[in-house]
């Protein structure tokens, strides 16, 4: 089973945990990160928002959207640049020591980083972190116990947060710094090559394509509408809990059906050795046992309407 991580295992309501500032005119170099994250509808873009709260928002031109990277942009003259440490690595901006130990500090307490740049100057470093989902380490466990061999998760995030979230949530594997296409070709991998039976739970754009191609897909609810279209399954009011829930009711209707096919089964074959090698079977008796068997199928069908999940998971 393979999980998104924002929205999925985590909250998706980000908030700014950390941040450093380097260097001279800070005040103005906020309100540059203000203006460009004004213009974006990125969950990370908003936490920083709430972080700076009200300011002047400057006009924002030559806007370049660097996919799973960041924003660059130009205003009042000034080159603005503002993401994650790929798009200062892609823009050639050189990072002081300082900032890579601070960089890898955040990663390691489980941060997304946003990075502002002016005119190739590192100004801002914010690590906005997103809570886990309450439960879900629980909810984890009980899927592994129900039988879910690999729990995966994949991630845009850089692979220090991913790495932490993992750890902390007991995942067999996860994978940072995935792009939307980088994703839907991991499920591709393990359904090809691998043969696996893949489930994949996301709740965004980005999510739609691995939900496709996923054996199943399972969409939270407070996901967006391309998602939940393209899934299979939706946890109304993203109640990560339903997951397990639902996994252990088709386990048990599995085994009802089977239950069910046995008794069929079992009451023919005793039908007709009854015809053939008793004398007592007649037609009235033979209609009273069939049905009999009919109600004893169905009866045992409406147990399923009041499943609970097992204790023992």
């Amino acid at each position: 089973m393979v999980f998104d991580k924002t929205g999925t295992l985590t909250e998706g309501r980000p908030s700014v945990a950390q941040k450093k500032y380097y260097g001279n005119d800070i005040e103005e170099a906020l309100g540059y990160l203000a203006s460009v994250e004004h213009e974006s509808d990125h969950p990370l873009a908003k936490a920083v928002l709430e972080e700076l709260g009200r300011t002047d928002f400057s006009p924002v031109e030559n806007t370049e959207v660097i996919k799973g990277a960041g924003i660059l942009a130009s205003i009042n003259g000034q080159k603005i640049a503002v993401g994650n440490a790929a798009l200062m690595e892609r823009e050639g901006i050189k990072l002081s020591e300082q900032a890579k130990a601070d960089i890898a500090e955040f990663e390691s307490n489980g941060s997304s980083l946003v990075l502002a740049c002016v005119n190739s100057e590192l100004k801002v470093l914010m690590g906005v972190r997103d809570q886990i989902r309450e439960g879900v380490k629980a909810d984890l466990l009980k899927l592994k116990k129900l039988g879910v061999k690999n729990l995966v998760m994949l991630s845009g995030d850089n692979q220090g947060t991913v790495e932490a979230v993992s750890k902390e949530l007991g995942l067999t594997q996860a994978h940072g710094n995935m792009l939307p296409e980088d994703k839907s070709a991991y499920i591709k991998k393990l359904i090809e090559q691998e043969r696996q039976i893949v489930a994949f739970v996301g709740d965004g754009v980005n999510d739609s394509p691995s939900l496709a191609l996923a054996h199943i897909g399972i969409a939270m609810g407070s996901g967006t509408d391309v998602a939940i279209e393209t899934s299979d399954v939706v946890l109304m009011n993203s109640n990560f809990s339903r997951l397990p829930h639902a996994l252990g009711l088709v386990k048990a209707t599995a085994r009802n059906m089977k239950q069910n096919i046995l008794i069929a089964l079992g009451v023919v074959l005793f039908l007709l050795a009854s015809v053939f090698f008793s004398e007592w079977m007649n037609m009235s008796i033979g209609m009273l046992v069939h049905e009999a068997s009919i109600l004893v199928v169905i009866l045992n069908g409406m147990r399923l309407l009041r499943y609970k999940l097992s204790a023992r998971y």
